[in-house]
């Protein structure tokens, strides 16, 4: 055997002078297998059966790879081989240290899209990250492979010569022997194929793997061609509504009862469907095939209400307390109360976003609603309600080209643009980490919208994000003692998370004082959703901190994005609060609002529901888990645990499963391609919206300005 015969593992002859396995042969395979199992034990991911796939799947690329690397010249591949096993571990570390510093899994479209300004702008943070001791060590073993291939002689013999035909035949028989077994592993094997999302890949199917699929999925054409499972046999079965079902509340029922749909017209809109291009012949297809839902006792309450949305940075159900946050409080326990509310952590913030302002699951990660940047966003509350002739603005109080918000946000509707630190919010707030809700409410009430009736007004707040200590957070310690005074027994990151939400609180406070003395509180309505759960208490990747906060051991991602939402009005005040007690997500939010606003929509047309109508509730995260009124399914394992007393019909939970894969298919279709565009025609320029809603928009006369 040529070279260093202790490197020798095996020889394979064939061929002039014969193929030699060395030890350099197997590196990237081994390497492959041996980060992806270090990256498992870190990120915390059960261990079986998952292991078995990212052993076989891990062999085959790595041994793909040295088959590519033996087509180079003998010193070419050397050098090679060690750069792979340098970008191996960059990616690995990486990977892992994004994951502990937001809780997800950053894909391809993410990293290459606009990952580079969440590292930029957390840079601090991911530094703090790995200048720890667990952050050394894991440094380390990432690089590990890469100082090992040290070890290995450069090789400068006839290596090279003859191409390593085994090496990919190896590579394809593990390949092979992996695919075969997936289907039989029922749902767990699902999630590699019908089921792909890159969140629920990485776990399952490791980081190598599911980057390829994704690089693969990105090119393999339109989400509208895969299609939608339209048979009769989707339909989930009917269920017996009983009057009232869900809502809670002496006004609601007096108002009427939602369940019956007959008395009421459809939120269905003409649409020509057979006169449009054959683009979205599937998704056109799928949506001709559902039930429109109905209007109901709740629809047009809020008709030429004013309208406040505030997407609250890492907010969550713990955040309202009557001691340290009395405005969330009071408005968590009037107006429309939501007890089993979800923000599934998709994408960290701008996934939270776009479940919020476009009703969708973030299908494409961090790109997804830089997808949306130059769509026709017709559903959105700023389009919807720009032409009904409102006055609206979008605001952020941290730098306003984060996460492209300078180009997405401007092509929300909102007639005035989008505003941030950087392009008009510095003259109310003062540069700080983070920065103050309140100095950004204060102004631009104050200065901007607060005499602009009827307004529209979008809110992303930052004054709650992590981390959270007395000494690195300045809206923790600016209101410590709000929370000292209440003397909880928390932890101190615990304790300075509810300081950083008095912040907020403190931010809609001045909101509601000011509609109130105004005299405009009875004709807004305020809305505020989290963007994600609050993922800096997760520092070390324990939870221990947030089971801390919820005060219950946090044991899967449904219990960790449970949340609140809250939708007030002055209006509703004076009445007992009208209480939704079936699961709602955020996705739910849009045509909630929709329906409670009267405007024009269709319900087809959006993958959430208005919660006020008679749709079933069901609600899904991209793992295609999914939570009814009935019960809770776990995708990768096929668990459905049911509800204490429920009664489930037959083909309820593989109904319902079907109807949520083709809602995350819809999410896709309607964020990585302009469906609405099909439906509605092409955006129009930015500007000539925002100059369209500036000419509908009539100010109000000085008598009914306010105060």
């Amino acid at each position: 055997m040529r070279g260093n015969a202790a490197m020798a593992w095996c020889s394979v002859e064939g061929g002039k002078g014969g193929w030699h396995w060395r030890l350099e042969h197997f590196a990237m395979a081994l390497s492959l297998i041996f980060l992806e199992i270090v990256f498992k034990l870190a990120t915390g991911s059960p261990f079986f059966p998952a292991i078995i796939p990212i052993i076989l799947l891990s062999s085959a690329i790595g041994l793909a790879a040295e088959f590519l690397v033996s087509l180079l010249p003998p010193l070419a591949a050397s050098i090679v081989r060690r750069l792979s096993l340098l970008s191996f571990g960059a990616i690995f570390g990486i990977e892992y240290f994004v994951f502990r510093a937001f809780k997800v899994f950053y894909d391809v479209k993410t990293v290459l899209g606009g990952a580079g300004g969440v590292a930029n702008q957390f840079a601090g943070e991911a530094l703090s990250l790995i200048l720890t001791p667990s952050g050394i060590i894991l440094v380390i073993l990432f690089l590990l492979p890469f100082a090992l291939s040290w070890r290995i002689p450069i090789e400068r013999g006839a290596y090279g010569r003859e191409k390593s035909w085994p090496a990919l035949a190896l590579a394809g028989s593990s390949l092979a022997l992996c695919l075969a077994a997936l289907p039989t592993m029922g749902p767990f094997g699902e999630t590699f194929f019908a089921r792909y999302n890159f969140q629920t890949s990485v776990p399952n199917f490791g980081l190598a793997t599911s980057i390829i699929k994704d690089i693969h999925a990105a090119g393999a054409g339109s989400a509208a061609e895969r299609g939608f499972d339209i048979g009769q046999e989707t339909d989930v079965p009917a269920i017996v509504l009983q009057a009232g079902r869900g809502i809670a509340s002496p006004l609601f029922r007096s108002i009427g009862n939602y369940v019956d749909a007959d008395s009421f017209e459809p939120n269905m809109m003409s649409i020509d469907f057979a006169a449009l291009s054959d683009d979205f012949e599937y998704t056109d297809a799928y949506v001709r095939s559902l039930a429109p839902t109905a209007r109901n006792a709740m629809t047009g309450i809020f008709t030429g209400y004013n309208l406040i949305f505030i997407s609250a940075e890492a907010f969550s159900a713990e955040a309202i307390r009557a001691d340290t946050t009395p405005t969330l409080y009071r408005l968590a326990s009037k107006g429309i109360q939501f007890t089993d509310y979800y923000q599934f952590a998709t994408a960290g913030t701008t996934g939270g976003e776009c479940a919020n302002i476009f009703g969708c699951l973030a299908t494409e990660g961090g790109d997804s609603v830089k997808g949306k940047a130059y769509d026709n966003n017709y559903f959105t509350m700023g389009n919807v309600l720009n032409r009904l002739g409102y006055n609206g603005w979008a605001f952020h109080n941290n730098t306003h080209t984060y996460y492209d918000r300078d180009i997405t946000h401007e092509n929300l509707g909102y007639n005035n643009g989008f505003m941030g630190y950087g392009n008009g919010m510095e003259q109310w707030v003062a540069w700080q980490w983070p920065e103050s809700d309140l100095e950004m409410m204060q102004g631009t009430f104050d200065d901007l919208y607060g005499n602009a009736e009827p307004f529209n007004v979008y809110y992303m707040s930052v004054s709650g994000h992590g981390g959270y200590s007395w000494d690195g957070n300045m809206m923790s310690s600016k209101n410590r003692e709000v929370v000292e005074a209440a003397r909880l027994d928390y932890s101190e990151p615990v304790q300075a998370y509810l300081a950083a939400n008095v912040e907020l609180d403190r931010g809609v406070g001045y909101l509601v004082e000011q509609l109130e003395a105004r005299g405009m509180a009875d004709r807004t309505v305020i809305v505020i959703s989290a963007d994600h759960f609050p993922y800096g208490l997760d520092s070390d990747g324990s939870l221990s901190c947030l089971s801390e906060l919820y005060g219950y051991d946090v044991e899967n991602s449904i219990e960790r994005d449970h949340n609140r939402l809250i939708i007030w009005s002055g209006s509703l005040e004076g009445a007992d609060p009208i209480v939704v007690d079936d699961p709602v997500s955020a996705i739910d939010i849009l045509p909630t609002l929709l329906n409670l606003f009267g405007a024009e929509w269709d319900s087809r047309l959006l993958p959430g529901r208005d919660v006020f109508s008679e749709a079933q509730p069901v609600i899904f995260n991209l793992s295609y888990d999914w939570v009814s009124d009935l019960g809770v399914y776990f995708a990768d394992s096929g668990t459905f645990i049911p509800n204490e007393g429920a009664t489930i019909p037959d083909g309820y939970v593989e109904a319902t499963t079907r109807s949520v894969e083709n809602k995350v298919n819809f999410c896709a279709v309607l964020l990585e391609y302009d469906y609405y565009g099909h439906l509605f025609g092409a955006a129009g320029d930015v500007q000539a919206v925002h100059d369209a809603g500036k000419e509908r928009y009539v100010p109000p006369q000085d008598s009914d300005a306010g105060g």
